[in-house]
Order: C-alpha cells, then sequence, then structure tokens
C-alpha cells in the first residue's frame, strides 16, 4: 500500500466566544462509516503505540488534547512522519499501512475513528509479518 494514501484531513470548526466546536460525520469527514471509537490516553513519557497494521480496517487518528507524531511504514523501507496537534486535523490511514506513534505530549488524548469493529485477526503485529503479506498481496 502507497504512504501517500495516508493524509491529513482538516474536520470542521465552529468558532464560538464559548468555545470551539468541531465534529466528524461518517462518509461526509472522513472517507468511511464510523463502526468504533476509541481513545489513548495517559500514555508514559517516553511511551510509544501503535507498533502494527490493519489488513481492512480504515482510521482516523484525531489529537484531541496535546500532541503526538505518528510514523507509517511501507514494507519497502519507507516512511513518513506527521505531527498530530490539532482537534481540527485529522490523519487518514487506510488498510496495509504500519504505523507508530510517539512523542506523546503531556495530556495527550488521541482520538481513533475506525471504519470496523475490533477484530484481532485484522491485525499484523509483527513488522517482519506485514512485510511478508505485503509482498505476497499483488
Amino acid at each position: 500500500m502507497s504512504l501517500e494514501l495516508c493524509h491529513l484531513i482538516d474536520l470542521p470548526q465552529i468558532p464560538d466566544a464559548r468555545g470551539n466546536l468541531t465534529f466528524v460525520e461518517g462518509r461526509r469527514h472522513v472517507p468511511f462509516e464510523i463502526q468504533r471509537v476509541f481513545y489513548i490516553y495517559d500514555v508514559p513519557c517516553g511511551g510509544a503505540r501503535g507498533g502494527h497494521a490493519l489488513k481492512t480496517c480504515h482510521q482516523v487518528l484525531i489529537a484531541v488534547a496535546g500532541s503526538l507524531d505518528v510514523i507509517v511504514k511501507d514494507d519497502r523501507g519507507g516512511q513518513r512522519r506527521f505531527q498530530l496537534d490539532s482537534p481540527r486535523r485529522g490523519l487518514h490511514l487506510p488498510p496495509r499501512i504500519w504505523r507508530e506513534m510517539e512523542n506523546f505530549s503531556a495530556g495527550s488524548v488521541c482520538l481513533v475513528l475506525a471504519s470496523t469493529p475490533f477484530e484481532e485477526a485484522d491485525y499484523y503485529r509483527s513488522y517482519a509479518d506485514y512485510c511478508l503479506a505485503e509482498k505476497a498481496t499483488p
């Protein structure tokens, strides 16, 4: 899968003196129907998350508080780094892209929108297994 398919998505914002509001609608603001929502928080200083690829699931990652870096890799050694630091911007990760998350700021919260319910069989947990599977995929 091409790393060029990973891209940032600007989300709508309704500014208000009482506080801003950002919303996300499936198939309107993200390119899939949202089937699962989860969030990552309280990551220890120097901690990392991710370290996997998904076979069929699309995801959009949003730093709703604080910031973090997302590193995406392919099976040919290609790599891109994205910094998420705004609740108005999400990162779309299509299936078959290896992802790692690091440099979480104190108090950061990463919201994840997913196109499928959780299914352990959809994960590659080893980069070597991911690379082997990608090389075998036409």
